[in-house]
Order: structure tokens, then C-alpha cells, then sequence
């Protein structure tokens, strides 16, 4: 089942700019002027859905000089996948026990 952990990761990644950051960074680790230029959303909205991000735990910061960039932490998105997999799991079993809860 999932915990409140998961769907709290699955709201953050439903929107739609943040699950194209998220797709941008799990190919390479990007500072906010290359989101900006590959999304082409303003600045401040990018910082937001970053900050959003970084606060769920799913990306990290790494300084670099007076530019900070953001790398996806694999592990996160992950344990949302085994969320996803544990769930369809269950369904193949129910499925294959043809499980019905009886109506009232």
C-alpha cells in the first residue's frame, strides 16, 4: 500500500513543468538558466517548481561558482516506481484469485 511519503511524491510529481525537470534532469545535471531554456518557463516559476522539488527530496543542489545546479536523486523516484509495481503486483493477484468483496 502506498504511505503518505509516496502520494506526497506522486502530487509533486504530477505537475506537469515539474515532471518535464524531473525528465531533463535524470539525462544530465543542469543549472536553473539551462531549465529555463529548455522548458521555457520564466525564471521565478522555475524556482518555485525547484524549490518544491528539492524540499520533496527529490532533487539535490550543487554550488558551482555563482550558478547552482540541481541533480535528480535516483533513489526517489525509485521508490515511487516500486510503489507503482508493488500496487500492479497486487492487482495481478487479485485478478488471478478473482477476488470479489461480496455486496451487501
Amino acid at each position: 500500500m502506498m504511505t503518505s511519503v509516496d502520494t506526497e511524491l506522486i502530487r509533486v510529481l504530477a505537475d506537469p513543468l515539474r515532471l518535464q525537470i524531473v525528465t531533463l534532469l535524470a539525462h544530465e545535471t543542469l543549472c536553473t538558466t539551462h531549465l529555463v531554456e529548455e522548458t521555457g518557463a520564466k525564471q521565478t516559476n522555475l524556482s518555485n517548481h525547484l524549490r518544491v522539488l528539492r524540499e520533496a527530496g527529490v532533487v539535490e543542489t550543487e554550488p558551482c561558482g555563482r550558478f547552482t545546479y540541481y541533480k535528480l536523486r535516483p533513489d526517489v523516484i525509485e521508490a515511487v516506481a516500486n510503489s507503482f509495481s508493488d500496487l500492479a503486483a497486487a492487482a495481478r493477484t487479485t485478478h488471478a484469485a478473482d477476488t470479489k468483496r461480496a455486496c451487501p
